[in-house]
């Protein structure tokens, strides 16, 4: 029996090593500040260290802990019941080594556009992380935000449109030759 929880332990080690970045990214987008972002983490890894026998078995473990993160930062949020607040400085974010093909890390501009992204709605900007900082599927999306697909197509057009009526935002875009 130590044996397999040995197992188990340094599975789960492995898939949180390989995984931290990105849920480290997508937890900063979600919530827009480091600290925030990290107990987000810390916290979705406790709930799913528990589960990790039938979080491990399943067929996309990574979808699995994402959904329980989104999971936890709304019920974070409802429970607050305010608006997400701009983060004042992304310089405690962990970054990344951009690839050549990431155009919003190639983006000048990086703080405009985290703080345009806290500025829409919960859901919105939910919708727009995972559709298109994380590329997932309409039907990916979905199934992480819990909701039907049009609402997606919903939420991500509104956050969308939201974004580009922002000024600086806008010609930042264009200037930079940001293009989806």
């Amino acid at each position: 029996m130590g044996d397999r929880k040995e197992a188990r332990d340094t599975e789960f080690q492995s898939f949180v090593i390989g995984r931290w970045p990105r849920l480290m990214r997508t937890a900063f987008l979600l919530t827009g500040e480091q600290h925030a972002a990290e107990d987000l983490v810390q916290s979705t890894l406790e709930q799913v260290y528990v589960a990790w026998r039938r979080v491990g078995s399943a067929d996309d473990p990574e979808a699995y802990v994402r959904r329980v993160m989104i999971n936890a930062h709304a019920r974070r949020h409802r429970r607050r019941l305010k608006e997400f607040l701009a983060p004042k400085d992304d310089s405690g974010l962990v970054r990344e080594v951009p690839d050549r093909g990431d155009r919003i890390a190639q983006a000048e501009d990086r703080n405009a556009l985290l703080t345009a992204l806290a500025q829409l709605p919960p859901r919105q900007r939910e919708a727009v992380v995972l559709r298109y900082w994380e590329d997932l599927t309409e039907t990916q999306t979905a199934e992480a935000m819990g909701c039907s697909v049009g609402a997606v197509k919903s939420n991500t057009a509104k956050g969308i449109a939201k974004l580009r009526a922002i000024p600086g935002l806008a010609e930042m875009v264009t200037q930079g030759g940001w293009q989806r």
